[in-house]
């Protein structure tokens, strides 16, 4: 099953005193791309880039990591058919040739892509990047023991359901053709006019079988990107990237790949990140991090002043937060109990819980408000930004419940801002002045993980997010609504069980376009039309605040990753 973007979720970060001076409050993400560190200033090639995370960067091998656009820290080394455009705000969620000479050339009705390789590509040791090459790392990424990345190539490719990679089968994959060595051609199941978003996955990226070592391959992948891996500690937590003199911007027109060293650095707690980002000292005023939010309490120190302000990069990641409904368990079974809860929600309160405005922006579509995803405003319910009480007894009433109802909300405990305590207590505020008294049942995050995603467990009310695998509504909305993809023995994501021909038809009937601006348009209309039944109530769309070291030059924070792209980093 298609899981959200775990790269982009959101860290959160304890209270702490951060090194802040007193000073004006000033907004730093729009003021980022023209003025101050992050941009303004002509970047220059050299010096040494570190990275400050949280999480190491795991399972460093193209066919194991799960990346949309060709990730972050792997798209240094590892280039991909496709990527995406490393541009800011909304032009950085267009999908762009990279190994490919084109976005893929599809025949009629979307079952089979054709790819041409750019002249002149190399590997960090200086012979050519084959399609054979390309082949052989997707049919490796099928292998049980480099599992781990995105499933959609064993639904979409002929014949490869039960494929098991190439170390069992020496027979590869029909599925894909290399008539010569510059051309790849993909045989689909089914129609599929997204496949250039697919092609920007790591699993794409290519890997010579004579240099396969298997698992333990990611210790030194042979990189086709502008950096090469020279030291990987402890699985990824400290990894340090060298420049590939084989790579230049004449075959990459994509990344600018200026530090000459990339030092990333993980397993560092989240305000111990902030704090060292925030001081700028020695080699920390180089610095970023990939995967570390500002706290509400630390993103209220920083806008009191105003030069680290103007070193917060703000991004906005297709992802929604929102309540989620079982209708096979009562009282949920009856739409207008669904829809008087929706007409409760006060999202005011939801969206201070979540962080304040600065985080957080309330959302009444279940598709994120970027134009890529297919976007169309919408509320079936409107209850205004603080809810609507009166509208929602009138449908308990309506629903046999003249005084009220008690109902139980499952929610994390993991203090995430999204399905924690918090978020579930303004919930429960907002619904006892509409007569519903809601019990909080909050579960540690792998038992709350479990329940809500088995359908024979799956409680009838409860919080969940969904991250998009690529700028779309197919990625968005075909997981969570698409009947033929409930799960009854494993992971499950149509948590309201929809299983509806007409909405499946419908789904089918997009992925055949290859016009995305079609598509994009066809996802809102069903992004509304399933609004209407009440199965989710939309909640916030995550909001994405990062610092940079002082030193930090062209930022570039697209909304297809929403974070900062380390591709395009220059340090003074």
């Amino acid at each position: 099953m298609r899981q959200p973007f775990l790269t982009a979720r959101r860290v959160a970060a304890a209270s702490v005193s951060l090194v802040v001076a007193a000073g004006a409050a000033a907004c730093g993400p729009e003021d980022n791309d023209a003025k101050g560190p992050g941009g303004g200033s002509t970047p220059h090639r050299g010096g040494t880039l570190t990275v400050l995370n949280a999480n190491p960067q795991q399972n460093f091998d193209p066919a194991r990591l799960y990346t949309s656009g060709g990730g972050n820290i792997p798209s240094l080394v590892f280039r991909t058919l496709t990527t995406r455009n490393r541009e800011n705000g909304a032009a950085g969620a267009e999908v762009v040739p990279d190994l490919a000479t084109d976005t893929g050339r599809p025949n009629k009705d979307a079952t089979v892509w054709t790819y041409t390789l750019k002249k002149g590509l190399k590997y960090e040791d200086g012979t050519p990047i084959t399609s054979a090459d390309i082949k052989y790392g997707i049919e490796r990424s099928f292998a049980p023991e480099l599992s781990g990345g995105a499933p959609y190539l064993r639904d979409w490719l002929v014949g490869a359901a039960d494929y098991q990679g190439p170390y069992k089968d020496k027979k590869g994959l029909s599925a894909i053709g290399t008539p010569d060595a510059r051309t790849l051609v993909f045989h689909l199941d089914k129609p599929e006019g997204e496949f250039p978003f697919l092609a920007t996955q790591t699993q794409f990226a290519p890997v010579p079988k004579g240099r396969d070592t298997g698992t333990k391959y990611e210790e030194h992948p042979l990189s086709s990107g502008p950096y090469r891996v020279v030291r990987n500690e402890n699985d990824g937590e400290r990894l340090v990237l060298k420049r590939n003199t084989y790579w230049s911007t004449a075959v990459d027109t994509e990344r600018r790949a200026y530090p000459d060293t990339i030092d990333v650095r993980s397993g560092l707690d989240s305000s111990v990140i902030n704090q060292r980002l925030s001081a700028s000292r020695g080699a920390d005023a180089a610095a970023v991090t990939t995967d570390t939010n500002l706290g509400p309490a630390e993103l209220a120190q920083v806008t009191r002043d105003k030069d680290l302000a103007a070193r917060v990069g703000t991004g906005h990641f297709g992802y929604t937060d929102y309540i989620a409904f079982n209708p096979k368990v009562k009282p949920f079974d009856d739409p207008r109990v669904r829809q008087a809860i929706a007409y409760a929600v006060d999202r005011s309160s939801v969206v201070n819980a979540a962080g304040g405005s600065a985080l957080a922006e309330p959302a009444t579509t279940f598709l994120p408000d970027q134009k890529s995803f297919g976007y169309t405003p919408y509320d079936p319910f409107p209850a205004g930004r603080t809810g609507n009480a009166a509208k929602a007894r009138e449908l308990l009433r309506e629903a046999g419940h003249p005084n009220g109802l008690t109902v139980t909300l499952t929610h994390s405990n993991s203090k995430d801002f999204e399905t924690s305590p918090e978020i579930a207590t303004a919930l429960q505020d907002a619904l006892k002045k509409a007569g519903i008294t809601v019990r909080l049942q909050g579960l540690e995050e792998n038992d709350y993980a479990d329940r809500i995603h088995d359908v024979s467990t799956e409680p009838g009310f409860f919080l969940a997010h969904w991250g998009a695998d690529w700028p779309s509504g197919g990625p968005f909305l075909a997981p969570i609504f698409d009947g033929r993809q409930i799960v009854k023995d494993g992971a499950n994501f149509n948590t309201g069980q929809l299983d509806d021909r007409s909405v499946n038809d419908e789904i089918d009937a997009i992925n055949k376009l290859t016009d995305l601006d079609a598509a994009a348009r066809r996802w809102g209309a069903l992004d509304k039309r399933i609004g209407e039944r009440a199965l989710v109530v939309p909640l916030f769309h995550p909001v994405y605040k990062r610092l940079y070291g002082k030193d930090v030059r062209n930022v570039v924070i697209s909304d297809w990753t929403g974070v900062l792209d380390v591709s395009q980093v220059a340090v003074k």
